[in-house]
């Protein structure tokens, strides 16, 4: 962030926000037109050190990140939205704090003051040039074709089954350890949960290398399937485990799923019936399947990014925003030496996977 800006922050009065999700918002008034006010919005945003994740015709957003105890984590929100001469900007949180202690307030204030400051900065003249200059970059135009592009790796058969059978002894192992550590009365809830859907996530990045499979749709019923079944099989080990090791008379495990909702769920000296033990279920579905999707689609699309050069997805990349068809960029593919069907679809699903990780990045 400039030096200026950083003076102005620490003269604004904070605004606090209480909410489930704190939020800010105001309003101001422009002379700019639409392509001026996003060329003005994109270069405060740089300015002030803040992540741009998406622009489109009449809207801008970024993310201010912080470091805290050696990690950065986006810490608020910031959208910049033009409607006929006016600007809207809102600020939101993006941790789980229910009380801003006025940070919201302080982006929106400071962006403005940037905004305002640096379209101050330019004249008539300028201002065109800066609006030439971002429509030369959106439109590619300072792109040059190259004569050739790395040569495709050889073609690798995508293979499923290996999804299916590493998720299937991935299961069986998670489930037996989470029934050993739930009988033991060190089960902490949240945090296995969140450790599961970690390592789930975790095995699905060499899954989706050693397998070459990257069907997402696909992928997503053995998501559904790895977490529904690790939590099924987690009460049965446990059923077996606690059979065993007290030498009980063997009963049925429909049962001994009985049993347990009529002693309910005990926290501590804590007992919260039934109940408790429906929601603790239902959390450790919701919060696994949470962390594993997020995982699964951090590593899909780095995995679809990496295996094809980024010359190659910028080549593709530039004729569809030359307004060409999917089969012509095909053929322009053919010519540079990329022939085979299969690698053509990496490619394009190279293209896909930046947009989804825009997606991912907008996410509050």
């Amino acid at each position: 962030m400039e030096e200026k800006y950083k003076q102005y922050e620490k003269t604004i009065k904070k605004k606090h926000s209480f909410a489930w999700t704190p939020k800010y918002a105001s309003e101001f008034t422009t002379r700019l037109s639409a392509k001026e006010f996003i060329a003005i919005a994109e270069k405060t945003f740089k300015d002030l050190g803040w992540d741009i994740v998406y622009q489109d015709d009449k809207s801008i957003e970024a993310k201010r990140s912080e470091k805290s105890l050696g990690t950065e984590r986006w810490t608020e929100g910031i959208t910049a939205t033009f409607e006929y001469g006016k600007i809207k900007v809102k600020s939101v949180t993006l941790g789980n704090e229910m009380w801003d202690v006025g940070r919201n307030s302080k982006r929106v204030q400071l962006f403005i003051y940037a905004f305002q400051e640096t379209e101050k900065s330019f004249d008539r003249e300028e201002l065109q040039n800066l609006v030439s200059e971002k429509e030369t970059i959106n439109n590619w135009d300072d792109y040059e074709v190259p004569d050739s592009l790395p040569k495709p790796d050889e073609v690798r058969e995508p293979k499923f089954y290996i999804h299916i059978v590493g998720c299937s002894i991935l299961t069986i192992l998670i489930a037996f350890l989470l029934a050993k550590v739930s009988i033991s009365g060190f089960y902490i809830i949240g945090l296995f949960e969140f450790l599961v859907g970690f390592v789930i996530g975790f095995t699905f990045k060499y899954l989706i290398k050693f397998s070459n499979f990257t069907n997402y749709d696909k992928l997503h019923y053995v998501i559904l399937g790895t977490v529904g079944l690790t939590y099924l099989l987690n009460q049965y080990f446990q059923y077996e485990i606690i059979l065993y090791e007290n030498n009980y008379d063997r009963i049925g495990f429909f049962e001994f799923l009985k049993i347990k909702f009529e002693q309910g769920l005990t926290i501590k000296k804590l007992n919260t019936g039934w109940i408790g033990l429906l929601v603790h279920w239902i959390l450790q579905l919701v919060i696994t399947y949470y962390v594993t999707v997020m995982a699964v689609i951090r590593n899909l699309t780095k995995y679809q990014l990496d295996r094809v050069p980024p010359e190659v997805v910028d080549f593709a990349f530039y004729h569809f925003v030359k307004d060409k068809t999917e089969d012509q960029v095909r053929k322009e593919l053919t010519l540079k030496g990329w022939r085979e069907t299969q690698n053509q679809d990496e490619v394009f699903e190279a293209i896909g996977a930046l947009q989804t990780t825009q997606d991912v990045n907008r996410m509050q």
